[in-house]
């Protein structure tokens, strides 16, 4: 069987491995998108006090803080990615296990800060946007359910990226559509029919997390792979750790960057428009980055395609096939987004009804909307170009990608736009 992935990843026609190991992470991810904006879309629904936009904007300033926590869980999970991956083109097979094996306890760690985390800071992080006792709370229970239960969404990442590192990409799928459609299943149950609210979406979020794990460990630890996780025996090497992080801590920063990105822009509409203005502003935001993961979460699949192929073929000295990957990534990935300037460019307005928008944030959405998608092909060559990096072990140059194109230009243009943006 390990011959067979080998073979695959070192010999397999490209265009057709790319294919065969991308779509069914972009078809998973495409239903993440979708579970993430139908979240939304029941918050939206909800009506608190005769107030159906309370909810939306509770878990948009939320959504930062959920951010971080995905970051750090993938992030890592690259990172255990890369070196599994590199390991077993090398044809070390120990290494590869002992990598796999410390990347499963990299994602208890993880959940372990997000859980400090959790308990610490969400009060006075969402208070510090809002003066509306009601968002504010909501925000709160959304947020403190979803950080202490993140056990789910922390492990099972890991568990993802270590079978995908092996090319098997089909029993990742099946761990994110069973997490998906629970959410989605349980968000009216919980939301509406408990009348929980946006407390009842937090606890959708992490059943779905917590049973997509059970159903991983069972693959991860019931079938035969690639790679072979045991604890019998088991030395802790921080070696092993340092080769892991050495990609991870520069995906984690690049994948935070979004969050703290978020951060200080939400600061930046609460400062120059306290208020409703702000709420709305914040809450236009939020819907945007819900909306753009359903064409970039594709991308992102494509690159859980590629970090593999191109790590394994790193590790076996197979320049030509690496460079080929990378140019079939960049064309998939610029058809993708081609396809998404598309929609956000012609039907802006049926976006934002989706969430039940109000007037004003109508307004400032439809705006927004075709004024970002501009950003979308160039964004295309950069994301691929951050897996090539990840897959090489080359970290710090995928962060050096993502900190230009989301946080040094991106965030001082913000300030000095905003009063264009709003009052446009």
């Amino acid at each position: 069987m390990e011959n067979v992935k080998e073979n695959k990843m070192g010999t397999a026609p490209l265009l057709k491995l790319i294919m065969s190991m991308a779509v069914p992470a972009m078809f998973s991810m495409i239903v993440q998108a979708l579970y993430n904006i139908v979240d939304s879309i029941f918050v939206g629904q909800y009506n608190f006090h005769g107030d159906t936009s309370l909810g939306l904007k509770a878990v948009s300033l939320a959504y930062p803080l959920q951010m971080l926590l995905i970051s750090v869980a993938v992030g890592t999970g690259v990172g255990i990615n890369s070196l599994v991956s590199r390991k077993l083109g090398e044809k070390k097979q120990e290494e590869a296990n002992s990598a796999a094996t410390h990347g499963l306890l990299l994602g208890f760690f993880n959940w372990i800060i997000m859980l400090i985390l959790g308990l610490t800071i969400v009060t006075p992080f969402i208070k510090s946007y809002t003066s509306n006792p009601d968002i504010a709370q909501m925000g709160i229970d959304y947020l403190l359910i979803v950080m202490v239960f993140s056990f789910g969404s922390c492990i099972e990442v890991c568990i993802e990226k270590i079978l995908q590192a092996t090319g098997n990409m089909i029993f990742p799928m099946i761990f994110m559509l069973v997490g998906a459609v629970t959410n989605i299943i349980l968000d009216p149950i919980f939301i509406f029919g408990f009348d929980m609210g946006v407390k009842g979406a937090a606890v959708a979020t992490v059943a779905g997390q917590i049973l997509s794990l059970i159903v991983a460990l069972c693959v991860l630890f019931g079938r035969k792979h690639a790679i072979h996780i045991s604890f019998k025996n088991f030395k802790f090497s921080w070696t092993t750790i340092k080769n892991i992080y050495a990609v991870a801590i520069p995906a984690i920063i690049m994948q935070s960057i979004t969050s703290v990105m978020l951060i200080f822009v939400n600061g930046i509409f609460s400062a120059k428009y306290p208020g409703q203005d702000g709420e709305d502003a914040i809450t236009v935001l939020g819907i945007y980055f819900k909306l753009q993961s359903f064409i970039f979460m594709p991308c992102f699949g494509l690159n859980q395609g590629l970090l593999p192929i191109m790590g394994y073929n790193y590790g076996a000295r197979k320049k030509d096939r690496l460079l080929k990957t990378l140019k079939y990534g960049c064309i998939i990935a610029g058809i993708i987004m081609a396809v998404g300037v598309v929609i956000f460019l012609t039907i802006p307005d049926l976006l934002m009804r989706m969430f039940n928008a109000g007037d004003n944030m109508m307004a400032l959405g439809t705006t927004a909307l075709r004024i970002i998608c501009i950003c979308f092909l160039p964004a295309a060559i950069g994301i691929v170009f951050t897996a090539m990096f990840q897959a090489t072990g080359h970290g710090l140059r995928s962060m050096a990608i993502s900190l230009l194109r989301q946080l040094i230009v991106l965030v001082p243009a913000a300030y000095f736009l905003a009063d264009i943006e709003l009052n446009a």
